[in-house]
């Protein structure tokens, strides 16, 4: 059985050691580690991949007696178990149209049980994928994101996706779902907030536009960074070329957090994350 741990934890000696010595004991392979210590916070993250031929509880005793000590949060889970997302839309279809495109050929390790949205522009796209589509159209703010609350808890979700979804989920909601969604807005130097940030970006003849994935938080856009992107662009390009290059960076920086999150990749250190690459 292929099994993925995560571990985190204050740094301290022998926690190395002692990972390895419980994976010995779990009848354990090692094929994949990486860890690193936060300079500031002084937080130890850990991701280990490997093989053994214990079922998954036995396992989980073993890794929770070994590493006890260290008071850490340890996660273990079958490598072969993908999570679950739901998506978020409200018009826009390029984010979601990645998403669904890669979870098809296999190169996105989730299950999507589920989109939501807050029109109805997108439906037929996504049941034409075999997903579940559900119009939150005529419902207002406070019922759908209870709706949405409701189908985190009996789909079993992992994580929410916001791909592209313009609305506002309330603080109590972002608390409650603390690094488990996901959002992906376009970051510009300087920021453009408001309407139409890609017209104002050309009246203002930047050079570089760009795209950020970030957990959500109750403060709006403040959220510790996942993934980032950026093109260059030229006095030439137009208002159209922009969104054209921003909606490329936004999918591909979205899709990009969404498989590290499906992986355990992604640590909350603080107000940033560590993010194992492949």
């Amino acid at each position: 059985m292929d099994l993925i741990v995560t571990l985190q934890c204050k740094d301290q000696p022998g926690i190395v050691h002692a990972m390895t010595t419980a994976v010995l004991a779990a009848r354990g392979n090692i094929i994949e580690n990486q860890q690193f210590t936060d300079p500031t916070t002084q937080d130890f993250v850990m991701r280990t991949r490997f093989e053994s031929d214990l079922d998954l509880v036995k396992v989980r005793e073993i890794l929770e007696s070994g590493l006890g000590q260290f008071k850490p949060k340890l996660s273990l889970r079958s490598a072969a178990k993908q999570k679950r997302a739901i998506i978020l839309v409200t018009k826009e279809s390029h984010c979601l149209r990645d998403l669904l495109y890669l979870q098809e050929l296999g190169e996105l390790p989730i299950e999507i049980p589920a989109v939501v949205s807050n029109h109805s522009d997108l439906k037929v796209l996504v049941e034409s994928h075999g997903i579940k589509f559900i119009d939150q159209s005529k419902l207002d703010k406070s019922a759908a994101e209870a709706e949405i609350s409701k189908l985190v808890t009996e789909l079993e979700i992992d994580l929410v996706v916001l791909a592209r979804y313009m609305q506002i989920l309330t603080k109590e909601f972002c608390g409650k779902m603390f690094g488990r969604i996901i959002n992906i807005h376009h970051s510009f130097l300087p920021g453009f907030k408001g309407a139409k940030p890609y017209h104002q970006a050309h009246a203002r003849g930047v050079k570089i536009i760009g795209a950020t994935a970030h957990f959500v938080t109750p403060d709006l856009d403040e959220g510790p960074i996942i993934d980032q992107d950026v093109a260059h662009v030229t006095h030439a390009s137009t208002p159209e070329d922009l969104i054209a290059t921003g909606r490329d960076i936004e999918r591909r920086v979205l899709s990009r957090a969404v498989r590290d999150f499906a992986e355990d990749r992604i640590f909350i250190v603080g107000d940033k994350t560590v993010v194992f690459h492949n």
